[in-house]
């Protein structure tokens, strides 16, 4: 694999292989990589609820719940608002931009140093997949013990880079899509058998029914 420098970049976007919406500015782009902005969607997870015996605290099981979105307020601000991290919290936030790439392509997100510096972390979430199309999700974390950080929509706040696979994936573009950033952070339907086998524990089980012969893949 080799990472798309800035000029490929350009190329796969002018001839609509990668698509940015909204599109590209003259601050994004980098010797290889993109500036990603952020988004207007957060979601900050909750520390209790009230159930049929009082308030309780929130006690996550991410096995036993994989579609619950319940434990976290999800705020969508508007143009001119801000978001205020306050110490020690961790958040999810969106890109601003919606993104799509095509199958021969895959790409990881980065955090940018200058948001690091600001007491920030930006976890490096992964890879993500070959003809992806959607928003991408931001862990964020405010690392002080006692720094409020105010976070503005639209500041560069990460950056993506490409990765050429020597052959496609076989998926098709859009794939991947997400409708928007929450529905993207939730359990797929298809993952749901998976995460049966492993709450009961039947990971040889597992392993048996989903086995993968390379010849035939």
């Amino acid at each position: 694999m080799s990472i798309l420098a800035k000029n490929q970049i350009l190329e796969k976007v002018a001839s609509g292989e990668i698509v940015v919406n909204p599109p590209l500015d003259q601050f994004q782009l980098q010797a290889h990589a993109i500036d990603l902005r952020l988004g207007y969607t957060f979601m900050i997870p909750k520390q209790w609820h009230v159930t049929t015996k009082g308030r309780e605290a929130f006690s996550l099981d991410h096995l036993a719940n994989p579609k619950d979105s319940n434990h976290f307020d999800i705020v969508e601000l508007e143009k001119g608002q801000t978001f205020q991290l306050l110490p020690g919290e961790h958040i999810l936030a969106s890109t601003l931009e919606t993104i799509t790439w095509p199958d021969n392509l895959m790409s990881v997100l980065y955090p940018r140093s200058s948001t690091n510096r600001r007491g920030i972390s930006i976890d490096l979430t992964g890879i993500v997949d070959a003809g992806y199309s959607g928003q991408l999700v931001i862990p964020i974390k405010n690392n002080t013990t006692s720094q409020i950080i105010t976070l503005y929509p639209g500041e560069r706040f990460c950056q993506i880079t490409f990765e050429e696979l020597t052959e496609a994936s076989g998926k098709p573009d859009g794939t991947y899509h997400q409708k928007d950033v929450i529905d993207g952070f939730m359990v797929k339907d298809n993952k749901l058998e998976e995460l049966d086998f492993i709450t009961r524990g039947d990971i040889s089980q597992l392993k048996e029914k989903f086995s993968i012969d390379p010849k035939t893949e």
